[in-house]
């Protein structure tokens, strides 16, 4: 897909609500300093290496595209964080750990554009610690109907993302086994997107901006991918926000049943 390949080349990976929802999403866990924690579709590695050096946890991160994953390995060695965050290719459907291994499983903006997410919620829980903590980031449907032109432009426009409305969310976290499960959810904020840039330094905005004109320079296939975006629709905020959606699993599990 096109969408995540330009943002690998580049070195960005963004969510809806930027620094200011990925500490919001943190305290709802909570990550500690002990904590073993799995960023499941952690693009270029910038939350990861952000917990890693916040908090003193230890990370792994996994994204389908062995793009992100090379970034993200440059970003750990320029970061020093080598010795506390990894990083894998693999595929939220099918991840590829033990059962019962993390403290606290997060995912930004994931979660939205994988084909099954009733798999991939339940591969969540299942590498989960029973009394641990899945959370999400997820694009959120504020209000319904959506008109079709909006969900095709949305899905289009963004790599295929499906946004689920917050009722959606939350049934896929309690079908997956999840309690307790806490919503937040929140409208466009322009001053919340702007703390993306809080999780990048000077260097990497310098870097992405030059990549990013280099790249439409000697690529026409980036131009007409860029031109072919468009002009957002101007109701699209009335529809579409992003919610936090945090569950506990069970400090009982058997076979994915609460006992």
């Amino acid at each position: 897909e096109l969408y995540f390949e330009v943002q690998a080349y580049v070195g960005t990976t963004k969510h809806m609500g930027g620094l200011k929802a990925t500490e919001e999403l943190v305290a709802l866990c909570p990550i500690g300093g002990d904590a073993h924690v799995l960023d499941v579709g952690c693009g270029v590695g910038a939350t990861a290496c952000y917990l890693a050096k916040r908090y003193g946890c230890r990370v792994v991160g996994v994204d389908l595209l062995e793009s992100m994953i090379a970034r993200s390995n440059e970003r750990a060695r320029r970061e020093g964080m080598e010795d506390r965050v990894e990083f894998k290719v693999a595929d939220a459907q099918a991840l590829p750990f033990a059962d019962a291994l993390f403290d606290v499983v997060i995912g930004e903006s994931v979660i939205t554009f994988v084909e099954d997410k009733r798999k991939a919620v339940s591969e969540c829980v299942r590498v989960t610690k029973p009394g641990g903590y899945v959370g999400l980031n997820e694009e959120t449907w504020m209000k319904t109907p959506v008109p079709a032109e909006l969900v095709e432009f949305v899905s289009h426009t963004w790599g295929g993302a499906k946004p689920e409305t917050s009722d959606g969310w939350v049934a896929l976290l309690e079908g997956a086994g999840l309690r307790d499960v806490v919503v937040r959810t929140h409208r466009f904020s322009a001053l919340k997107e702007a703390s993306q840039i809080g999780r990048y330094s000077f260097g990497d905005l310098a870097r992405m901006l030059y990549r990013t004109a280099s790249l439409y320079i000697r690529s026409p296939a980036f131009r007409r991918y860029m031109k072919g975006r468009g002009a957002l629709p101007k109701n699209i905020w009335e529809y579409l926000g992003y919610g936090l959606y945090v569950g506990r699993k069970a400090r009982e599990w058997n076979s994915g049943t609460l006992t």
